[in-house]
């Protein structure tokens, strides 16, 4: 189900700029890092931009240190290729996730987009969207096959890291038997489960653990136990010693809860905005609870943000849109 075009484009130009979501996860990086190794082994050059820094979450993940967060750096790579060269975006619901210079990475063409969000909005010259995929990652694998590419140990890591990610490490309904079996090819590389789950989940620090215990003081129940809040204010960061980036994975927490049917993490981030992450356990569309507030995802794993609002007043909002969704149960 690749568009032609997509690989036209890949085959047809030697020079490749990859980029991801801001804030990118486990699937974004994982994809963006393995993409970056598949191309290499055709004979391409590969540019990897990054508005921001990997989190320390992800200092693990090979290849990582090719990515670049200097836009001069960009520049150059794109005037002294012009004319040969495709741009490739990778789990973008929107291209606003794309960042500051959305606008900038837009006009250099051809400019492919590689996603599996169910609330995708159309950007880019050509399009591979499959809301049925796993993730990113199970989606850039199919990619190298289509080339014919080869695919290293350290793509398959990455490849691995994505998949493992964005399924839950496999317990999401997204995980189906293809996923499964890209991910059996993957270790076949020489990829080790026991040592990226390791990383993903041994892998904290003490300010992690001090965060959560103030974030798990926050926990609220409502709807007889089936909706689930906590909250995260900078306070409780600057309190804790951690970083936003150790949030990561705080959300199973409320969502563990035998009667929860979906889950809320609402923070306080430092650009002034409240930022909503919504999971759910496949009772509750959450996807279509954050495009109503101009955000979006997955059925059951999605998000927006808001802007001159206090979190408790954000909260009240996505309790009643969320006890408007539960009935559909």
């Amino acid at each position: 189900m690749i568009p032609e075009q997509i690989l036209q484009d890949i085959h047809r130009n030697n020079n490749v700029v990859l980029f991801t979501h801001t804030h990118p996860d486990g699937d974004a990086l994982g994809s963006l890092f393995g993409l970056a190794s598949i191309l290499e082994s055709l004979g391409k050059k590969v540019f990897c931009f990054l508005e921001e820094p990997v989190s320390h979450l992800y200092d693990f993940l090979p290849e990582i240190d090719r990515t670049r967060t200097d836009l001069e750096d960009y520049r150059k790579f794109v005037d002294a290729n012009s004319g040969d060269l495709v741009s490739i975006a990778l789990d973008c619901g929107d291209d606003d996730r794309l960042g500051g210079s959305k606008k900038e990475f837009l006009q250099k063409i051809p400019f492919v987009v590689i996603d599996h969000h169910r609330s995708h909005r159309n950007f880019g010259t050509v399009r591979w969207v499959e809301e049925t995929r796993s993730s990113t990652g199970e989606m850039v694998y199919e990619l190298a096959i289509a080339l014919g590419a080869d695919i290293s140990y350290n793509a398959a890591y990455n490849l691995y890291v994505a998949i493992c990610t964005d399924t839950g490490s496999f317990k999401y309904e997204c995980t189906k038997p293809r996923t499964m079996q890209i991910a059996g090819e993957l270790l076949g590389k020489g990829v080790k489960p026991e040592e990226v789950g390791g990383h993903l989940y041994d892998n904290f620090s003490p300010e992690r653990l001090n965060l959560l215990q103030l974030v798990l003081e926050t926990v609220t129940l409502s709807e007889k136990n089936q909706i689930a809040f906590i909250s995260v204010t900078q306070e409780m960061i600057t309190k804790s010693g951690a970083t936003m980036q150790d949030l990561e994975g705080f959300i199973d927490f409320p969502r563990s809860i035998k009667t929860v049917k979906v889950a809320a993490l609402i923070k306080e981030t430092m650009d002034d905005y409240i930022a909503v992450s919504l999971r759910a356990k496949g009772e509750c569309n959450v996807a279509d609870v954050a495009k109503q507030f101009g955000g979006g995802g997955h059925r059951n794993a999605a998000g927006f943000r808001y802007q001159g609002v206090t979190l408790e007043q954000v909260r009240r909002e996505v309790e009643q849109a969320l006890i408007i969704a539960l009935p559909a149960i």
